[in-house]
């Protein structure tokens, strides 16, 4: 099958006019090809499929809310809204619910006529009460690696967030960054602290400037830290309510362009109406999109990497900053970018096509299959 007559990003993320051949699950050739099965995309632009590794639930299903469907509905949710792969994300839940979750989760990852699974993102429980959040503060424990080890082997970890002032951290680290990424969360370090755990292994830093300190002259905190070292990655929440678009420019001016990882951070009520709903076992309420705990607390979000995209393009910043945020950077982020996150020969044909003014999904191909 050729996708022909589009404008599309290519290898090198350079916006060109090229044909795409799709071949089996893989990307094929790129260029001028004339074959008798092809779609005509004239007037749209093709993108990498988006890939969201930190994402809780949407369309009304969370993958810690007990129901073994709840991972395969999101998957057909987030692939109706270009997302072709993705990391399921726990939350602070005690042991027993961790594992039912995994378990619900390694069933589901390959998804007929969804987005398909990299593996866990396992926010929580190895995070600071001081910067809990949403997540509850019951169920938080000091970092356990034989608890992560058991919950690895019954479904893959690709992240493991960890507050790198816990007691137990520094082990933790250096023996977790063998298996995945290791992410700096629900945090209370100051520099030094998170510069240290770098050393050790810490390559990621979940929603970055949420459930940290401030950066602030004198004490530049966790993101100080993540600004100042180019070996870490940095999720941002860009829905307009967890970051002032000003900060977001400048985030995005000091990261550059390979750093830089969007992500949802969504919620059940991603993709359905204001009202009452639920995270991580807690109570939360959705009003203008907002969620939020009954004490104001942000609880997660109601955004889609599309419409953050988009959002993105709105708020300044480069198309293909943008673009790259939204695919191969968080494949890089979780080591899976020798298979997703570009159009490149011998990728899985995962592809977003949109209209010309990239404000309408007009196709989704996953693993060379039309979803949408």
């Amino acid at each position: 099958m050729i996708i022909k007559n589009a404008v599309i990003f290519d290898e090198n993320f350079d916006k060109v006019r090229k044909d795409i051949e799709i071949t089996g699950e893989k990307i094929g050739r790129t260029g001028e090809i004339n074959d008798a099965e092809a779609l005509d995309f004239e007037g749209c632009v093709v993108l990498p499929g988006f890939i969201d590794i930190h994402t809780h639930g949407c369309g009304g299903y969370d993958v810690t809310d007990g129901r073994e469907e709840s991972a395969g509905k999101m998957s057909e949710r987030l692939a109706q809204c270009g997302v072709t792969s993705f990391c399921p994300t726990t939350m602070t839940v005690g042991a027993e619910k961790l594992e039912k979750s995994f378990e619900f989760i390694k069933n589901t990852m390959v998804a007929e006529n969804g987005a398909y699974i990299h593996g866990i993102n396992m926010e929580g429980p190895f995070i600071s009460p001081e910067k809990k959040g949403a997540q509850s503060e019951d169920d938080i424990l000091a970092p356990d690696f034989d608890l992560f080890e058991r919950l690895n082997a019954i479904c893959p970890v690709k992240v493991v967030d960890i507050a790198p002032e816990m007691p137990g951290a520094d082990v933790f680290i250096k023996k977790a960054k063998e298996i995945c990424a290791v992410s700096a969360a629900h945090t209370s370090a100051d520099y030094e602290t998170a510069k240290a755990a770098f050393d050790l292994g810490i390559n990621h830093a979940t929603h970055l400037f949420n459930a940290m300190p401030p950066l602030l002259s004198r004490a530049p905190g966790v993101v100080g830290a993540v600004f100042d070292d180019r070996r870490v990655f940095a999720e941002l929440i860009c829905d307009g309510i967890h970051i002032a678009p000003a900060v977001l420019r400048t985030a995005f001016t000091v990261l550059g362009e390979d750093r830089t990882v969007v992500v949802s951070d969504s919620m059940s009520a991603a993709g359905m109406a204001d009202g009452e709903y639920t995270l991580g076992g807690q109570t939360v309420f959705v009003s203008g999109g907002k969620a939020t705990l009954a004490d104001g607390t942000i609880a997660g979000s109601t955004t889609s990497i599309f419409e953050e995209f988009k959002n993105l393009l709105a708020f300044g910043i480069p198309l293909k900053q943008a673009v790259k945020s939204c695919t191969i950077n968080p494949a890089k982020s979780i080591g899976v970018q020798s298979i997703t996150g570009s159009i490149c020969e011998g990728r899985n044909a995962d592809l977003v096509v949109l209209s010309g003014d990239m404000t309408e999904i007009k196709a989704v191909f996953i693993k060379g299959k039309r979803i949408k």
